[in-house]
């Protein structure tokens, strides 16, 4: 049961992440080799990355001592607006396979996915393997009805099936999760956000077309995560938007991902064929420690 945090728009959902998850594939040569290229791409970043480091704390031993005790965690977020399971053109049926496969073939760490049906997190979570949460949006009354008509006429009912957004997280067990309303006019817009075994925060939202919206999401998601590092991403509906205390680290178009204490690696438009109306967005960003 969800708790008040002292505010009607907010709530906290403390459950315990349920550990390690195994990172599922598919056999496609021409994902695997894209993935072989994507990960050598990334291995290099990382070393730039380490002889930044080492460069940027000084010269001597002591500082070498330092640099080499820095440990460099590299974080794949992707986010996409699933267009209520649809496709372009219409399928003319559920997609949910199709989609699923999709996700299954991509490597990442996170993902962060908007416009989803809300009978699809759980069923998300089972297929790839992987801890969920997810916080239902608008249009969800009288569940069973929408779901019966969208099941089988999904691009007849359209959005009127109900949504929900969703957070899957993949061999990183999710340890809390928090949710926020952010509009309930003209329609229910909400944040949530949860925190990883490592400490990172992680939020996913879909805006109205108001940068204001963004700006509260990233306001409450600095006094969630505290000194802890923090990613913001999801469908804001404005293109050109900065966040006082985040980053850009990547996107495209209205699909964008913030950090705040991480730094940004490289960004990669997904294939997805026909699957929704907006293209998946892979961000990687790179946490330090020690």
């Amino acid at each position: 049961m969800a708790s008040e945090l002292g505010d009607a728009d907010l709530e906290r959902d403390p459950r315990a992440g349920r550990g390690p998850l195994e990172e599922q594939g598919d056999g496609a040569a021409r994902q695997h080799v894209g993935a072989v290229l994507g990960r050598l791409q990334l291995q290099r970043a990382v070393e730039q990355t380490r002889e930044l480091v080492a460069v940027e704390l000084g010269s001597g031993e002591e500082v070498a001592s330092q640099a080499g005790e820095c440990t460099l965690t590299l974080v794949r977020v992707l986010t996409w607006n699933l267009f209520h399971g649809r496709a372009v053109p219409p399928a003319g049926h559920e997609l949910f396979a199709e989609f699923a496969a999709a996700l299954a073939g991509w490597e990442w760490d996170v993902a962060l996915l908007q416009e989803v049906p809300p009978w699809w997190p759980g069923r998300l979570g089972a297929a790839l393997g992987v801890d969920e949460r997810h916080v239902l949006t608008s249009r969800n009354f009288g569940q069973v009805a929408r779901r019966f008509a969208a099941v089988r006429w999904p691009d007849a009912i359209k959005s009127n099936g109900g949504g929900c957004n969703a957070i899957l997280a993949r061999d990183m067990a999710i340890e809390e999760h928090r949710v926020r309303r952010l509009v309930w006019w003209p329609e229910r817009r909400w944040m949530h956000a949860v925190r990883l075994r490592d400490g990172v925060w992680v939020a996913n939202l879909h805006t109205g077309a108001r940068a204001a919206q963004g700006r509260a999401a990233a306001e409450t998601l600095r006094a969630w995560a505290g000194e802890s590092p923090a990613v913001l991403g999801g469908d804001f509906n404005v293109a050109e938007l900065a966040l006082p205390g985040f980053t850009r680290a990547g996107g495209n178009g209205v699909d964008q991902v913030f950090v705040a204490r991480l730094a940004a690696e490289g960004t990669r438009v997904l294939e997805r064929g026909s699957l929704s109306d907006h293209a998946p967005v892979l961000v990687s960003v790179m946490q330090m420690g020690r």
